[in-house]
């Protein structure tokens, strides 16, 4: 009479993506942004071991609570969850250890700029490319299709990519890919070595003093699911020296090097200096209080400042400009768990639905995993979701990922109900550009952008 649970998978070392995962959907231009047509995919997961002996109903009621439990009851009618490949009928089943769970949900991601991908260099051990603003590295969060590695690997057939460094989303720049293990380990030998020397160039608010500025204010994380960080003394130890190299009589151009890679160090010294970028969307907003957070100075606990942060991006309708959605506020507690300086570079197939989230994006290693199955919300009736019988996967009556996901409403995806503001191409920019990248054997440079120009305006 006891539930079989089939012996666990091996699973692959790292990640690869191929032909398979390129054909989950299509993406298409409007308005200067690139859009990803709505699609269904598979969350996967192994049960953790807090969950054995625990119903599935009391995981999804404590630990992923951005849905109400009505949602995983209709999601379970609509065959959408699955325990070893088995649809799920009963809620009330209880988890026993290697139980693997599948979630497919219908995905929305959010745009970024239409700015191609351009290819620097590129030999058989390394492609480096000038990565655009709003791009994050990996699949991430609510990204997939519109990433770096994504959208080289469909339009440029580059996989299988090793990542040696990273970029926050909000950051252009020099990106830098081995095409082996044993180059990505030789580099990482240098980086190991502190060998490597990078180099950015930013726009901030104000007049740079003219004579070097060394930086060396710890930095703490703040919150990994909104991505904040501040100055405190409870931090981890970082430098960054700053030389500015013009000023138009309102802001000034400055050329960081950062001595270590923590946590958005270039934006947030800059902020501490009372300089902080002209158009960062976390570092330079009033939820920092009327010095916008110059020499520390908050005023605010952090769970002040994070609400105010949120509810200063939630009026102006630019939630996504973060990274972010209401889903992902409201979804279970901070994760803990990351690596040292608050990165997390877990994948997004690691977790079945809408757990805690890291986007800890710095430029070091942005980025961060979120589950998050789109919500419902008190404009869907959730009861008639309940008793309702003919619910299944909109052109997927299988329930598998890919297929035509995107060409009508699916019942259970409050993004498909609802309406939201584009952000422009303007609002996907951020005046952070990695300039260079070099190391023992190697240097690599773009050019400088336009905003960074000495006569720029406004």
């Amino acid at each position: 009479g006891e539930r079989y649970v089939p012996p666990p998978r091996k699973l692959n070392a790292g990640v690869s993506f191929g032909a398979e995962h390129f054909a989950e959907t299509s993406y298409y231009f409007e308005g200067g942004l690139r859009k990803v047509r709505p699609y269904y995919f598979d969350f996967r997961t192994y049960c953790k071991g807090r969950w054995v002996g625990r119903s599935l109903l009391h995981v999804f009621g404590t630990e992923f609570r951005a849905q109400p439990l009505a949602y995983y009851r209709a999601a379970a009618r609509a065959g959408r969850l699955r325990l070893n490949e088995e649809p799920v009928r009963d809620l009330d089943i209880v988890l026993k250890n290697n139980d693997f769970l599948r979630n497919t949900v219908h995905r929305h991601e959010p745009p970024v700029t239409a700015q191609p991908i351009r290819i620097l260099a590129e030999d058989e051990e390394v492609v480096v490319v000038d990565k655009p603003s709003s791009l994050p590295v990996h699949p991430c969060g609510r990204f997939r299709h519109n990433t770096v590695i994504f959208i080289l690997g469909k339009e440029h057939g580059l996989r299988e990519l090793h990542t040696l460094h990273r970029l926050d989303r909000m950051t252009s720049g020099v990106l830098m890919f081995a095409k082996t293990a044993a180059v990505s380990k030789r580099i990482d030998e240098q980086v190991r070595l502190r060998q490597l020397e990078k180099e950015y160039v930013c726009r901030v608010v104000g007049e740079f003093p003219e004579h070097e500025v060394v930086c060396e204010e710890p930095i703490l994380v703040v919150s990994y699911k909104v991505g904040v960080c501040r100055v405190d003394p409870k931090g981890k130890p970082c430098q960054t020296l700053f030389q500015r190299l013009s000023y138009n009589g309102s802001s000034s151009v400055v050329r960081c090097l950062p001595r270590t890679g923590r946590t958005h160090q270039i934006r947030v010294h800059l902020q501490f200096l009372g300089h902080p970028i002209v158009n960062d969307p976390i570092y330079n907003m009033d939820a920092w209080g009327p010095d916008r957070g110059k020499g520390g100075k908050i005023g605010k606990t952090d769970e002040e400042l994070l609400k105010a942060l949120v509810e200063e991006h939630r009026s102006k309708q630019s939630l996504e400009v973060l990274g972010i959605g209401e889903e992902d506020l409201n979804s279970s507690g901070e994760s803990k768990d990351c690596g040292n300086s608050g990165d997390c570079t877990k994948s997004a197939e690691a977790d079945p639905v809408n757990g805690s989230s890291c986007p800890a994006e710095d430029e070091k290693d942005p980025e961060r995993n979120d589950m998050a199955a789109c919500p419902l919300n008190s404009d869907i009736n959730l009861e008639m979701l309940e008793k309702d019988k003919e619910l299944s996967l909109c052109g997927n009556p299988d329930g598998q990922t890919g297929g035509k996901g995107w060409e009508e409403k699916d019942p259970l995806c409050v993004e498909c109900r609802t309406s939201r503001r584009d952000p422009s191409p303007k609002e996907l920019v951020m005046f952070l550009h990695a300039l260079r990248y070099k190391g023992a054997d190697f240097e690599y440079c773009s050019s400088m952008p336009e905003w960074a120009m000495e006569d720029w305006q406004e």
